[in-house]
């Protein structure tokens, strides 16, 4: 039902992708970071770049910064590893080396025409493998449910964290004819140049009232906007009733301890909240972490909190065995 619904987003599609090669060459410049003057995060001027390969053969890469243990960090549907964790890195970076890694088609990474989860799971597997030694791994909404899939599908990762990934298993007809129509709008908008008034719309379903209001809000439309086209082509792909990272038997494959982090004012609601509790239901080794008074939209409304979380979680853990 949810395909067929989408049936028609098809005839935009062509066009979303031609704007993605535009937005390509706008953005060619790399290093630029949108969301604040400054250029980079504290812990490297300009960030090295690590590079892997994903199976396909498709380059995977991603800014280092600081210095410490690895920390391989996945970012959400609409971002990508240039500029979505600025906020949260300077909290981070004086304790673990953050790799602010892009899957394919966006950010640093190369162009691959097969745009699966299957195709962009291999490539965060492909990033955490050619880091040559147990990584710990950071995901957030979408990056989550990636996050989630690499653990259950390599042993270089010694332990994850989750910042709200959804599972649509748990999401309601309602929400779910909600996002149908989300992606129509966002198809139209793309269709008509207006990838930043797309990156809104989906930025007002995913963040609260105090969140739209805070000042990073239009940075982030700023950033997501060159990403919107790829997402759109992305969720043609969407298969609800197939293969799924949070279908149960899949979340009893991860062996290796996993934080759940969620906010007490997440929206869409009761969507995301419902997808913590479904996967900490079913993931053998989990716990599940509330910020009181924050949202969706934590990791750059409140970077400090949620770094303090994560810090707290990571370094409790046993070091991994080399």
């Amino acid at each position: 039902m949810f395909c067929c619904q989408l049936l028609h987003v098809e005839r935009t599609l062509q066009r979303c992708h031609e704007l993605q090669l535009w937005y390509r060459d706008a953005y060619a410049v790399k290093g630029v970071v949108p969301m604040s003057d400054s250029g980079q995060p504290d812990g490297s001027e300009e960030g090295e770049i690590h590079r892997a390969v994903s199976d396909d053969g498709t380059e995977i890469a991603g800014r280092v910064y600081g210095d410490g243990p690895p920390l391989v960090l996945v970012h959400g549907a609409m971002a990508d590893g240039e500029f979505i964790w600025e906020p949260l890195l300077p909290s981070l970076t004086d304790r673990f080396t953050c790799y602010a890694m892009s899957v394919r088609n966006r950010g640093l990474s190369g162009h691959g025409d097969d745009l699966s989860f299957e195709c962009r799971m291999q490539d965060v597997r492909a990033f955490v493998e050619s880091i040559d030694e147990p990584t710990r791994l950071l995901g957030w909404s979408q990056g989550g449910l990636l996050a989630l899939d690499v653990a259950a599908n390599t042993d270089a990762v010694s332990v994850v964290a989750v910042y709200e990934p959804p599972a649509f298993e748990v999401i309601s007809e309602d929400e779910l004819a909600h996002f149908t129509d989300l992606v129509e709008r966002m198809s139209e908008l793309v269709a008509a140049d207006e990838s930043a008034v797309a990156a809104r719309t989906f930025l007002e379903w995913v963040a609260n009232d105090e969140e739209l209001a805070h000042p990073a809000a239009e940075e982030l439309v700023e950033g997501c906007a060159p990403n919107v086209p790829v997402f759109l082509q992305e969720v043609q792909g969407l298969d609800v009733d197939g293969p799924s990272p949070t279908s149960p038997s899949r979340l009893a494959e991860i062996d290796v301890p996993v934080l759940l982090l969620c906010g007490t004012r997440s929206v869409p609601d009761p969507w995301l909240l419902d997808s913590v509790d479904h996967i900490a239901e079913h993931v053998p080794d989990a716990r599940v972490r509330s910020i009181d008074g924050v949202g969706h939209m934590a990791p750059v409304t409140d970077p400090e909190t949620v770094a303090s979380e994560l810090e707290e979680f990571f370094t409790a853990m046993p070091e991994p065995s080399q």
